[in-house]
């Protein structure tokens, strides 16, 4: 029995569609990437922006013929299409989907499967459970990673806290995610725990709004003291944690990261447009100025960090002016990353019942000279690094840049989360996961090339 799991979106979104991977192989399922050849396909959502929705309904309508060709065939839909509330008007457009799933939550799957497979055979399931068990020995808790990642897998995510309670004007988050709902420490640290068990090296802590940690709790834990407890597990190598928002990237969260040698000197801490007026129409809750005075906290309290930032460019009112004030912010702030969207109005939301009254193409245009410029700073940014011996965690052998004899060339990443590229005559079991050290010997905007020494 095969399952296949489509996943669009964010980080968020693949560490659901891990969690579901681990749950139908506890039942006996195994992956494939060939959809037509699963027992169960599962499309796991995201709609920050019409063209993540438009891409997930043609997928889903691509699918009803073998649907209706296979009428065992279980599919399933979740995420943010399906969201955390009322699915029916999705069950009525789509009534050839068998389960509609909102984020991060399988259950309802695996009811599903578990009614499904005790009726058409009976005992038999239930000694395929008892054989299962094995899997569950890899993990003091809960948390197995599907068998083509274990023992592969070298970078994990892993959420701590869902959900999100700001409510900027132009986001659907809140909508399709709910409110903030903290996970417990304990529950964080097991699943580390068994991931760095099963080969992984280096943990992302997830979060719309990560450093809201705890805030949705009285007198809870907050995200220093998380990072403080994640640090002590013996095995892990890195802990990186995203996306911070600037209102709560605060002393304490600085000097934790300072201090803390597992913990990466990379932060993201979007600032989405660089004018007063737009700020405030995003409801962000603080100014250019404030974000400036962040960044530069940042590079005092946290050496050699680099810093990542997301920009909305084309928002309903945004006028010449004031896009080239996002774009002069961005080259004095000389930023390692910064990843630009294009506005698209989204259900629900404030900037929704707004006139989307930027055309298309200048949208377009707004974001390629913000994408040039950023090529341009990272590739000076990067050509500081040419001659040096950095560190890089190697995660896996590269299919899309390859050296000279066309396979020994490895990937992997720096502390502050640059891209790197290396030559290696050695086989996985002695590089993928190991810290190594590569001498840079060339470097662009978004990679740079050495050896290993």
């Amino acid at each position: 029995m095969n399952y296949h799991i489509w996943t669009e979106g964010c980080q968020m979104n693949l560490a659901d569609s891990q969690r579901v991977a681990s749950e139908l192989e506890k039942l006996g399922y195994h992956a494939t990437r060939d959809a037509e050849s699963a027992d169960i396909i599962v499309l796991n959502t995201c709609v920050v922006r019409q063209s993540a929705e438009d891409k997930a309904y043609s997928r889903l309508m691509s699918l009803k013929p073998l649907k209706e060709s296979r009428p065992d065939l279980v599919l399933g839909l979740m995420g943010c299409l399906v969201g955390v509330r009322d699915a029916s008007p999705l069950q009525k457009r789509f009534p050839f989907v068998d389960v509609f799933l909102p984020p991060s939550d399988p259950t309802k799957l695996v009811e599903l499967l578990r009614a499904r497979n005790h009726y058409t055979r009976g005992m038999d399931f239930e000694v395929e459970e008892r054989e299962m068990e094995a899997r569950y020995a890899l993990q003091d808790e809960e948390f197995a990673l599907p068998a083509h990642e274990r023992g592969n897998l070298v970078s994990a995510h892993v959420p701590v806290i869902y959900g999100c309670n700001h409510v900027c004007t132009f986001c659907i988050i809140p909508y399709r995610r709910g409110k903030e709902r903290s996970r417990s420490i304990g529950e964080i640290a097991a699943e580390v725990r068994a991931f760095v068990k099963q080969g992984v090296k280096e943990v992302t802590l997830l979060g719309q709004i990560v450093d809201r940690y705890g805030y949705d709790v009285e007198d809870g834990p907050r995200l220093p003291d998380l990072l403080r407890v994640v640090h002590e597990i013996d095995g892990l190598e890195r802990i990186r944690f995203l996306t911070s928002h600037p209102l709560y990237m605060n002393d304490e969260l600085l000097d934790t990261v300072a201090a803390l040698p597992k913990v990466c000197e990379h932060i993201e801490i979007p600032v989405q447009a660089g004018d007063d007026e737009m700020l405030r129409r995003m409801k962000r809750g603080y100014t250019v100025d404030d974000y400036r005075a962040l960044v530069a906290k940042i590079r005092t309290r946290v050496p050699n960090v680099s810093i990542a930032t997301d920009i909305i460019v084309g928002m309903p009112g945004e006028t010449e002016r004031q896009f080239i004030g996002t774009f002069d912010l961005l080259k004095e702030l000389e930023l390692d990353v910064a990843h630009v969207a294009m506005f698209s109005p989204r259900p629900n939301t404030v900037a929704a019942r707004w006139e989307d009254d930027v055309p298309p193409e200048e949208k377009e245009r707004r974001r390629k000279a913000i994408d040039d410029l950023q090529a341009e700073i990272v590739g000076k940014i990067n050509a500081r690094f040419m001659g040096q011996t950095i560190e890089v965690l190697v995660e896996e052998k590269s299919h899309a840049l390859s050296g000279a004899n066309g396979k020994n060339r490895w990937k992997g990443r720096t502390r502050n989360n640059k891209l790197v590229f290396f030559d290696a005559a050695r086989d996985a079991r002695e590089c993928r996961g190991k810290l190594a050290r590569v001498k840079i010997e060339w470097t662009g905007p978004w990679s740079m090339i050495g050896n290993i020494t």
